[in-house]
């Protein structure tokens, strides 16, 4: 326990997923599994939470950059690992799992499940400082959802970024469909969302996505830390009263859409299309769906 009068620092956090590091004001969480290409498995929803917390805490740091490691910012959800959550129980990946008593059993707890996602992924755009992001390489799905709950991104030339869930028979629930329609407008993200379609870093600069390309990772990330140092360099109070002003009038609309989307997909991840996209995922070949 910190002794009274003291804030929490992030000196010694620790995680599988994530490393940090801070100088001059700017403290940077690199998501640091690149031999899994940065999926997001059950550390990442368990320790972003805990590193946002002490990032937004710790008084040696004003601003916050949030990078990764390896060739590709991340390919979304660890399908593999996150598989009984997004499958029916009837499907391959759930054969193994135990199955609540009854449908509504069921739904309250895929319900409960996608809450407790969404809630790691607003730790990030609940953090009082400024939250820059860099993003090189494939930025897919849930990767979409954690630079949307940022507040500038920026991109190196090779960035694609998708809102794919879609091909996967599922509706995006952990923030991009609530957070994206201020950032691209709503009928950029209806192309983005309905299609699943890649998007490269020009046409995301082009629709807002990102602020700026670059032309590489390295200098995608050095970047986002001059941004992050420029922010630091200013009045903390200040720096944060904007991020307040800022967040108060679309907190309500988001938090609404966030609970509506949980609602929506505890009663649809049942259905024979997802199925399908599991099954189709495991044996390695293109999904057929019914509508089902």
């Amino acid at each position: 326990m910190p002794s009274r009068g003291k804030r929490p620092t992030v000196t010694g956090f620790s995680s599988d997923a994530f490393s940090v590091e801070v100088s001059g004001g700017v403290g940077t969480l690199w998501l640091d599994r690149a031999e899994r290409r940065n999926t997001m498995g059950r550390t990442f929803f368990e320790d972003l939470p805990k590193a946002m917390g002490l990032l937004s805490t710790d008084p040696g740091v004003r601003a916050v950059v949030i990078a990764a490691k390896g060739r590709d910012f991340s390919v979304g959800l660890d399908l593999k690992e996150m598989g009984e959550l997004l499958a029916p129980p009837d499907s391959p990946s759930a054969a193994s799992a135990p199955t609540p008593p009854s449908m509504a059993a069921r739904a309250q707890a895929a319900r409960a499940s996608i809450l407790r996602l969404q809630r790691s992924i607003s730790a990030v755009a609940d953090c009082p400082k400024p939250v820059i992001v860099a993003v090189q390489g494939y930025c897919i799905g849930g990767g979409v959802d954690l630079i949307s709950a940022c507040d500038i991104r920026v991109a190196s030339s090779d960035a694609i970024f998708s809102v794919r869930e879609t091909r996967i028979a599922i509706v995006a629930d952990l923030g991009s469909l609530q957070r994206l329609p201020r950032i691209v407008g709503a009928g950029h993200l209806a192309e983005l969302a309905f299609t699943g379609g890649d998007v490269d870093a020009v046409r995301a600069r082009d629709i807002g996505l990102v602020n700026d390309v670059l032309p590489d990772a390295e200098a995608t990330v050095e970047a986002a830390r001059d941004l992050a140092a420029r922010c630091a360099a200013n009045s903390p109070l200040a720096v944060q009263g904007v991020k307040a002003v800022l967040a108060a009038g679309q907190r309500h609309e988001v938090e609404e859409g966030l609970d509506y989307v949980a609602t929506w997909n505890a009663g649809m991840l049942a259905s024979d299309d997802l199925v399908e996209a599991v099954t189709a995922f495991m044996q390695k070949r293109p999904p057929e769906f019914t509508g089902g």
